[in-house]
């Protein structure tokens, strides 16, 4: 019997990037634990240094000192976040100076409007490059009755619920079609264990006090839930593995991977702090990942393993990604051997035999994993151009890799 394989995952960039934000607002000292970095999370690391926030690295740990607001300069990069684009945004509009906001790669091609929209109705003076970046953004915000849209991604309504509680009087956000409601589940955690309170009506009206002011705290940073799906994959496709720093009472989307593994037939085992993956004989399954666009990815490399054809639905949640991850997924893993139709808001993907090629990973990390995951499953050899894409996320994602036999 071969040995266990087992993996200790990253920590989440969502829950990180959160933390951060939410950090540099508490005045005074907070401590974040079992931290990791990617590029992603040095970018929001970046951001609130230049908002005069002081931070200390220490092994797994970092020290966020906070004082007051102070813009370093008036221009920021977030990279290629887009969470970082639409959650610091808000809290760039807390102060009455122009700022300019850009971003690098795909980010460039991500429309804005929604943020336009949504900082206007808050006394925001907003403009913008004919839908798309760079923001210039003038404060200061002021609390209000706005009306969002949730249809394209909640990010925007994570900054614009991090920010109005600091605000001299009340406000109220009412969404429209909301679809990635466990990340505002994320959202709404990390606010109240820094102690500020949001009433959240059916994710479709969010009640919020002014005069709140977050506490600086000790807080740990959760495992990354949409790294780990990669290596529960594994787990039920060719060896059984154990991935630790997973917690199943997490607010993350993707511990959703745990119910397409079991509808795909995996045995699962889940402890404290891990999740056991153990292989046996897999089925194609049907599966929505609306709320949790981020696990279509290692989704279609399981339906791949899988005999006959499994339905992935949510596909609409895909286009503005760090490609337009559908047609993405579709056209390289064609290259693999692996059929996929796109039907209305559905993905078909059929199992079939793998062969030896290359793919391009579009500088989606995402993609990228995906490719070095099948690399795994297949006789031959999968070369992926453009692999350093996983920095963004996962930086050590292939190193891990290898830890599996």
């Amino acid at each position: 019997m071969k040995e266990v394989n087992k993996i200790t995952v990253a920590a989440s960039k969502s829950y990180f990037q959160r933390a951060l934000a939410i950090s540099a607002l508490a005045h005074g000292t907070s401590n974040l634990h079992n931290i990791s970095w990617c590029n992603d999370s040095l970018s929001a690391k970046q951001i609130i240094e230049n908002l005069g926030v002081k931070t200390i690295e220490s092994d797994e740990n970092l020290t966020v000192i906070s004082s007051k607001i102070e813009f370093q300069n008036n221009v920021f990069n977030v990279g290629e976040s887009g969470l970082g684009i639409r959650m610091f945004s808000p809290i760039f509009a807390l102060n009455d100076k122009t700022i300019t906001l850009t971003g690098e790669g795909s980010l460039k091609t991500r429309p804005v409007n929604i943020i336009v929209d949504a900082l206007e109705q808050l006394s925001v003076k907003i403009k913008n490059n004919n839908g798309l970046l760079p923001l210039k953004i003038k404060g200061p915000i002021k609390a209000g009755k706005i009306n969002i849209d949730g249809s394209l991604s909640s990010q925007l309504l994570t900054g614009l619920l991090i920010v109005l509680p600091l605000l001299n009087n009340d406000s109220e956000i009412n969404v429209s079609n909301l679809k990635s409601t466990p990340y505002i589940d994320m959202t709404l955690q990390i606010m109240q264990d820094f102690g500020v309170e949001v009433e959240n009506i059916n994710y479709q009206k969010f009640i919020i006090k002014g005069k709140q002011k977050y506490k600086p705290i000790n807080y740990n940073i959760e495992g990354d839930w949409s790294g780990g799906a990669f290596f529960l994959v594994y787990g039920a496709v060719k060896n059984s593995v154990v991935i630790s720093n997973l917690d199943y009472a997490s607010a993350q989307a993707d511990k959703a991977i745990i119910d397409a593994l079991k509808l795909a037939g995996a045995k699962i085992t889940i402890n404290n702090n891990s999740v056991k993956v153990e292989k046996d004989k897999l089925k194609s399954f049907k599966f929505d990942a609306t709320a949790c666009p981020d696990l279509f990815p290692p989704l279609v490399c399981l339906a791949a393993q899988c005999n006959e054809v499994s339905e992935i639905k949510g596909i609409s949640r895909l286009t503005h990604k760090e490609s337009n991850r559908a047609k993405t997924l579709q056209k390289e893993f064609a290259k693999i051997g692996i059929e996929i139709k796109l039907e209305h808001d559905s993905m078909y993907v059929k199992g079939g035999k793998l062969k030896a090629c290359e793919i391009d990973s579009h500088n989606d990390h995402r993609i990228a994993m995906a490719g070095g995951l099948m690399n795994l499953f297949c006789d031959g050899e999968i070369k992926i151009i453009n692999n350093d894409a996983i920095n963004k996320s996962y930086p050590n994602f292939f190193n891990d890799l290898k830890k599996l036999n």
